[in-house]
């Protein structure tokens, strides 16, 4: 994938993930959480570790 066009994507992911009502963002949380513990590729596994923060899920929510 060209890295402009990977950009573009993970910006509209972050953006509709910042739109999501707090129980929703929270059930994504937890899902993803899920995702990583049957995960067994170490990268795809760091990268799910990683979203909730990465995208606000967790931590300064504004």
């Amino acid at each position: 994938m060209d890295q402009d066009d990977a950009v573009k994507v993970m910006e509209g992911v972050a953006h509709v993930v910042s739109t999501l009502p707090s129980d929703q963002r929270q059930e994504l949380t937890e899902l993803i959480g899920e995702m990583a513990a049957a995960e067994d590729n170490p990268a795809r596994c760091g990268f799910l570790e990683a979203f909730p923060e990465g995208f606000g899920l967790i931590g300064d929510v504004s």
